[in-house]
């Protein structure tokens, strides 16, 4: 598995691209030809078939204008809208505030009856605490260049968060133990985001898990932090965007890859150990 932006959106974009190809097939008409009726260049239209430059609505509508088919534009913009959401840039989605970005979260981990958590650095997100995920947002914020609003969806971090107690939902974390020693915050916040690991590992519906720094013969390297909800998607978390993974054939890699580092955690008293030890390290 590497860290590049998933198949999944790009066959989805190229899904929609052949649609719109064969239309313009089947109308008898050129890359030229079409873009003219379009009024637009025709590298654009080669672009758009060959999954470069995703179109927008209007650009679909005129094409099956230009078409005759413009019955068929409704379905294909919702499939390319489809396609937009399995890759979604982070400075686009925090245009809005990092607390509206929290808010969105609520009813897709409300759905999960099942949540696996693989994180190779930092502590998930539905195990945070407040002063942890303030310095965490507003260093994102920071980074993406965006308003500053991490106290405030830190707060809506924490209250997205309450879905761990409510009943009908497991969870399963998976944390490397280099998590444990990433410092956010200064020392005191730091400390009770430890502190807050060692009662939400114990609680009933939670296992958390956590790979030894000193794991010999691994088997699997470090991924990226990524989230399967139930069998049906995956969430993955890159430096620029969020990559929804749909196509089952993925969703399998993803699960077979968080059962490999499942089985190399360590469980229970081991694991209090290790954040006991961090915790520690702090002073």
């Amino acid at each position: 598995m590497s860290s590049s932006p998933s198949s999944s959106a790009q066959a989805a974009r190229e899904n929609v691209a052949g649609r719109l190809r064969g239309l313009r097939r089947n109308a008898g008409l050129t890359v030229t030809e079409l873009a003219a009726r379009c009024d637009w260049h025709h590298a654009k239209t080669s672009r758009i078939e060959n999954a470069r430059t995703p179109p927008s609505p209007t650009d679909i509508r005129l094409w099956c204008r230009a078409t005759d088919a413009a019955e068929e534009a409704a379905d294909l913009i919702a499939a390319s809208q489809q396609a937009e959401t399995l890759y979604r840039e982070w400075r686009r989605r925090v245009r809005t505030g990092l607390a509206r970005l929290q808010e969105s979260y609520v009813e897709l981990y409300r759905s999960t009856a099942l949540l696996r958590v693989y994180s190779p650095v930092l502590v998930p997100g539905l195990l945070q605490t407040e002063g942890y995920a303030t310095a965490l947002l507003s260093m994102n914020a920071q980074f993406l260049e965006v308003p500053d609003d991490g106290a405030e969806a830190a707060v809506a971090r924490l209250e997205r968060s309450r879905v761990i107690h409510e009943p009908g939902h497991r969870y399963v974390f998976v944390i490397e133990e280099a998590v444990l020693h990433y410092q956010l915050g200064d020392a005191e916040a730091m400390a009770a985001q430890l502190g807050h690991l060692l009662t939400a590992g114990a609680l009933p519906a939670v296992s958390l898990g956590i790979i030894p720094a000193s794991t010999s013969n691994r088997r699997l390297w470090p991924q990226e932090t990524f989230d399967v909800h139930d069998d049906t998607l995956v969430s993955v978390e890159l430096l620029t965007a969020e990559v929804n993974v749909t196509q089952p054939t993925e969703i399998v890699l993803y699960t077979k890859a968080f059962e490999r580092l499942r089985g190399m955690a360590v469980y229970g008293a081991d694991a209090r150990a290790l954040i006991l030890r961090a915790i520690e390290a702090l002073r």
